[in-house]
């Protein structure tokens, strides 16, 4: 594998206290006319007989990591109808570089499903013919049942819905993902999620919550290679992959990324889920220049949380919770501590915590 490197990728990362550039983007300005010339004719196809490379079809499948549905309010088991559609689209992990995602409802990772203990959950499950090639499924971790729901909602393509019903039994965060015989490919195109089964009294209030999701993508060409790239079996097999990244896509949330850092405020408390899909690694999430005040390991909201844990390790199918206390301005950086992951293949967001400097707790600038 080569680092991400190409000469017209972005800028992305500034990593950690010491300043070391992590990089993936544009240092050398644009590529040749004869490289642009070739992706022409790339794309526009050409007399070897191959069809033209596969071109997005949508902007993003990158799941917006501040829509967490709000916290349970109510105090008895209520029943929720809830509709998930599958849609596989071509969407690019960096500038240049596509492949066909494989998503519930246009996004990685899947929507944040949120609920109480105790509750009704009457699904409708589709496979569209107009947005899949392949037959899905969804398992949810938080069922009681055959596969997780899997068995009674595996779908071909245009086959019509299935509907399921389950009580949820169990509290905590829970991963949900598609399992049709090759679980790994359609894990690590994106077919993953989170459902939240709160517990009778709640979890506490925090300021803000995120929720990302970190996954392996096993293409059949370089990291950071121009083109339409497909899955790989064989390096999925020997879990080398190609890209590792929130959300399906190469530093979006970060320092000069498309959208740019998350936002949070000096004296809140964030909340982050972080939905390890796997399909195959184990993550070492930690916030470069913070800890997480409480910890929720492997999504368990009934055991009091470990305190002021720097880093852990989340398995791949678990969703872990972690808390922080913003007490300064500045970037957080989130990473898996498997630093390669981030150095050169993609992983990394940003928390950007504005607001008054607090000397007491760290001053940049102490008088001598």
């Amino acid at each position: 594998m080569t680092p991400i490197n190409h000469p017209r990728r972005r800028f992305l990362q500034t990593m950690g206290a010491t300043g070391v550039l992590a990089v993936a983007g544009c240092l050398e300005g644009d590529a040749s006319e004869e490289s642009n010339e070739a992706e022409t004719d790339q794309n526009e196809g050409g007399d070897d007989g191959l069809p033209p490379a596969e071109t997005p079809d949508i902007e993003t499948i990158a799941a917006d990591p501040t829509d967490v549905p709000d916290p349970v309010d109510w105090n008895e088991p209520r029943t929720h109808e809830w509709h998930i559609q599958t849609e596989e689209h071509v969407a690019e992990i960096e500038p240049g570089v596509t492949t066909r995602f494989m998503t519930f409802e246009g996004q990685v990772p899947g929507p944040f499903y949120r609920c109480r203990v105790g509750d009704t959950i009457r699904l409708t499950f589709d496979v569209p013919e107009e947005y899949n090639a392949d037959l899905h499924n969804i398992d949810f971790h938080a069922v009681y049942g055959p596969g997780g729901g899997a068995v009674d909602t595996t779908i071909a393509p245009g086959e019509g819905e299935e509907t399921i019903e389950f009580t949820t039994k169990y509290p905590g965060a829970h991963i949900y993902h598609c399992a049709p015989g090759n679980h790994d490919q359609h894990i690590s195109l994106g077919m993953f999620g989170t459902i939240l089964v709160e517990p009778e009294g709640g979890l506490p209030e925090v300021d803000r919550e995120f929720y990302l999701g970190q996954h392996e993508l096993y293409l059949d060409g370089e990291t950071g290679e121009d083109g339409h790239h497909t899955f790989d079996f064989d390096e999925a097999a020997t879990e080398n992959p190609t890209y590792v990244l929130f959300n399906g896509e190469v530093g979006r949330f970060a320092d000069g990324g498309e959208e740019g850092p998350l936002h949070a405020e000096v004296g809140e408390t964030v909340r982050v889920f972080w939905c390890n899909g796997g399909p195959n690694l184990l993550s070492g999430p930690h916030p470069i220049g913070n800890v997480w005040s409480k910890w929720y390991r492997d999504g368990d909201v009934l055991s009091d949380p470990a305190q002021y844990v720097e880093g852990s390790a989340v398995p791949a199918g678990v969703t872990a919770i972690g808390e922080m206390e913003m007490e300064v301005p500045g970037p957080i950086t989130l990473v898996d501590h498997a630093l390669s992951r981030v150095v050169q293949k993609g992983l990394i967001a940003h928390i950007d915590v504005e607001g008054e400097p607090n000397p007491d707790v760290f001053n940049p600038d102490p008088e001598p």
